[in-house]
């Protein structure tokens, strides 16, 4: 009789350990991953930031550095609904928590024609670090937008010296929509908010062309306002449907 159970708990252990493994199998997979990156347009003629490594950080805690496309990126470059791939790699784990940029020293801003370096001490150590919780799906490009506010992400901090704090979000492009338009006069310095039902505040500049675009907007129904330097004043349209996946126009704004 001892016998006979201990076959049966030998026949268990097995049997347990053969689930166990065809569950982890199941469970496991690839997850095509890119990371972009765009920006809102500001008061400097170029922010240059010299991006050396992306790292994604997984919910176990791992850390995965990406295929990098290194270099100095000019953020302003990149506004009013253009991005750049900056990394891609496929992963294993379907769940990213955080992203790192890991920054290089060569950072500059140019003001008025003058090139200034920009500090990053804290970036070129540990990162600039981006919480995510994002869940990735399989068999398709899962992307994430890194939007990098410039505008408010440079700080003078004496004459002639200025460091980043950078002001970031991260954006599932595929669960959000967008706000664009233009207005006249061209050259008129403005800036478009679109404040959300839940009374949440997005921004971007108008650019020299007289053009705006809100990106990584949640679904839901905005209040766009287009705020111009005195003494002209704000032009203020109610009730703009956001759509994931749908950039929402709402054509010429007149001063």
């Amino acid at each position: 009789m001892k016998k006979i159970i201990l076959m049966l708990a030998a026949f268990s252990a097995i049997a347990i350990t053969f689930y166990s493994c065809s569950s982890d199998s199941s469970s496991s997979g690839s997850y095509a991953y890119k990371v972009r990156m765009t920006d809102a347009p500001g008061p400097y003629s170029e922010v240059n930031v010299d991006i050396q490594s992306v790292q994604v950080i997984g919910a176990g805690g791992e850390t995965v550095t990406l295929n990098t496309n290194a270099g100095i990126y000019n953020l302003l470059d990149f506004t009013n609904g253009v991005d750049t791939l900056i990394a891609s790699s496929t992963l294993n784990s379907a769940t990213v928590s955080q992203i790192r940029l890991i920054l290089g020293s060569n950072n500059t801003i140019v003001l008025d024609g003058v090139t200034y370096p920009l500090s990053t001490p804290s970036a070129e150590q540990s990162g600039l670090k981006l919480l995510v919780n994002q869940t990735l799906q399989a068999d398709i490009d899962n992307n994430i937008l890194i939007d990098f506010d410039a505008n408010t992400s440079v700080v003078q901090t004496g004459n002639g010296t200025f460091k980043l704090k950078p002001v970031l979000r991260t954006v599932v492009t595929a669960l959000t929509g967008n706000i664009e338009g233009n207005i006249t006069p061209v050259g008129t310095l403005a800036m478009a908010s679109a404040v959300s039902a839940s009374n949440i505040e997005f921004t971007s500049n108008v650019d020299v062309n007289g053009d705006f675009k809100i990106t990584g907007l949640p679904p839901g129904t905005y209040t766009v306002t287009i705020t111009p330097l005195l003494p002209l004043l704000p032009v203020v349209q109610t009730n703009v449907v956001v759509q994931a996946g749908v950039s929402t126009d709402i054509g010429l704004v007149t001063f």
